[in-house]
């Protein structure tokens, strides 16, 4: 099937609330789906500078690279490790609700559109998209927007799955790097602020919404040019401060790299190998 004759039948499923699965019994999700879109929020700018955590552990948390997709992290780590309430990074676009999706585009987050609730729980956020689309600048701002146990129910090809799971969902914006740079002349260091401050937010949502398994990855790598080596280093710094040891149990960077070379998992193992602890900074 096109991708755009699925995202036209996920609409149905959205409106109807359920599909019929491979074994042709049908699948109930709108339930899932409503309370979804029900519990989405908007975290505004400053909203979450002063978060601590409530609770820590004395251990580091256990940090992973793998080579596979957002999604399938997600399946894997629900379904076969057992983790409850994993978070995922939407690596969004800044002024359009799941990306290129309804049109068949592809990327991280059209793709977990394509999988799940995700586009229903995004139309709804209007601010979210009025404050990016009359920013001014590419470097976009720092709303985020977090959807809870939003169903996933299509697999890596995109065929229904006999049984849903849920992720909840982070969607925030990296920079679009290329066009600051191309329009705007923005330097890189305006660049790299922008990266650390908002994976700093970023991680914070996660912590304030009690998530402990969280999954990231090659954050603005794509079409954003952002560098890898930039974001992973982001990522290293901000799971460093003083505010987050102990916060989380596990970080999954999930980094799916069909590139010559896979320069974007490459950056990230450089980082922090495939599995590995950070120590945390004086900060």
């Amino acid at each position: 099937m096109k991708l755009k004759a699925i995202a036209t039948e996920n609409l149905a499923i959205y409106q109807r609330g359920s599909y019929e699965a491979p074994s042709g019994r049908t699948v109930r999700i709108g339930k899932e789906v409503s309370t979804a879109v029900e519990r989405t929020v908007l975290h505004r700018p400053g909203t979450l500078d002063d978060w601590t955590p409530t609770a820590r552990r004395d251990a580091p948390p256990r940090i992973e690279v793998t080579d596979e997709t957002t999604g399938a992290a997600g399946r894997r780590l629900v379904e076969q490790e057992g983790e409850a309430r994993v978070l995922a990074l939407n690596f969004a676009s800044a002024k359009n609700p799941g990306g290129g999706f309804i049109n068949g585009a592809k990327a991280q987050e059209e793709d977990l559109a394509r999988c799940s609730a995700l586009y229903p729980c995004l139309i709804e956020q209007r601010e979210y998209y009025t404050r990016n689309r009359g920013f001014g600048s590419f470097l976009y701002t720092d709303h985020l927007v977090y959807s809870p146990d939003v169903p996933f129910f299509r697999d890596e090809r995109y065929e229904l799955l006999e049984q849903p799971f849920a992720l909840s969902l982070l969607t925030a914006p990296a920079p679009n790097a290329g066009e600051a740079r191309r329009q705007e002349r923005a330097s890189p260091t305006a660049i790299r602020s922008t990266l650390d401050r908002r994976a700093e937010l970023v991680l914070a949502a996660a912590g304030h919404h009690d998530h402990r398994c969280v999954i990231l990855g090659a954050w603005g790598c794509g079409v954003f040019r952002n560098s890898p080596e930039d974001v992973a280093a982001a990522f290293a710094q901000t799971l460093a401060l003083a505010r987050f040891q102990g916060a989380f149990d596990r970080i999954v960077f999930a980094v799916y790299d069909r590139g010559r070379d896979q320069p974007n998992l490459r950056a990230f193992e450089r980082q922090f190998g495939r599995a590995s602890t950070l120590a945390p900074s004086p900060r």
